[in-house]
């Protein structure tokens, strides 16, 4: 499994269009989401594409998300969100600066607004989901 410091370092060496193709293939690699889970309760507000998260709790107590999006950029932005939270405990979570882990790929200047509106609004999610387990 590649890791976010791997991810960055891969990032950090493309230009524009490889930057797409690989948040395209970061999305396409996450794990499948039942249709059953996307709903309006898993939907994640404030996107202009569809972005559903669902969240699972591991025997051991650590969060477990399933993310998906009708967009394949979005869904790539979702999964690399996943990558700083993915399988953590609660307080991890909630201890962890999600936006600074995400600011090496600077995505607000390599993507366009449009795309990015709604990363605050899955962090968010992500918090608050923390927040109810922790």
């Amino acid at each position: 499994m590649t890791t976010l410091a791997d991810l960055q370092d891969e990032y950090s060496f493309l230009d524009a269009d490889d930057r797409y193709r690989l948040l395209i293939d970061l999305g396409r690699a996450l794990e499948p989401m039942p249709e059953a889970l996307k709903t309006e309760a898993t939907l994640v507000r404030g996107c202009s594409a569809s972005v559903w998260v669902y969240p699972t709790r591991l025997d051991d107590g650590r969060l477990h998300f399933l993310a998906d999006s009708n967009a394949a950029i979005t869904k790539g932005i979702i999964a690399l969100v996943l990558k700083v939270v993915q399988d953590a405990a609660p307080a991890e979570i909630l201890a962890t600066d999600i936006e600074g882990a995400l600011a090496p790929f600077d995505l607000k200047n390599q993507l366009s607004s449009n795309r990015t509106q709604g990363i605050p609004n899955m962090i968010a999610l992500i918090r608050d989901t923390a927040g109810r387990y922790a």
